[in-house]
């Protein structure tokens, strides 16, 4: 009976860990396949204003290196935002192997335990071992093969 809620609780720890991995990489996907669309708009950040408070903590040369560097950078994230959706079926593969990893140490606990729970029913029980009743017994036949020996001589 103890086997058996092992290995559910093993399979509810592996179910959890496959549904973790399915939405990531569902969610890793979508955001993968939308970054397309973003194409165009990183020349646009140069154009956010940092808010107030913040602009008293920047140093004025990085306020005025900043928009330069973005705007600089935008062809390149441009490109690679166009690029990206091509590796939504790269993203399947590393999610497996993902699921992979993270499923054989689970699969190696359950059957560890079981292993354990097999070593532990093969041991006699404390009531049955032949060290806590028969000790006295197994000392009394130690002392009297003993006294026996010394007879002999």
């Amino acid at each position: 009976m103890a086997a058996l809620f092992l290995w559910i609780f093993v399979f509810a720890l592996l179910a959890v860990w496959s549904l973790a991995v399915w939405a990531g990489h569902a969610g890793a996907v979508w955001a993968v396949s939308q970054a397309g669309s973003l194409s165009g708009s990183a020349a646009d950040v140069a154009a956010f204003p940092l808010p107030p408070w913040l602009e008293l903590w920047v140093p004025r040369e990085l306020l005025e290196w900043l928009p330069r560097m973005a705007a600089d950078l935008a062809p390149l994230i441009d490109s690679l935002l166009q690029a990206v959706p091509a590796l939504a079926g790269a993203l399947t593969v590393v999610a497996g192997l993902l699921w992979a990893l993270g499923a054989l140490p689970l699969l190696l606990l359950g059957v560890g335990l079981q292993m354990m729970l097999i070593a532990r029913r093969r041991l006699p029980s404390p009531g049955h071992r032949a060290g806590a009743g028969s000790t006295a017994h197994g000392m009394a036949s130690l002392i009297g093969r003993w006294l026996r020996q010394r007879s002999a001589r």
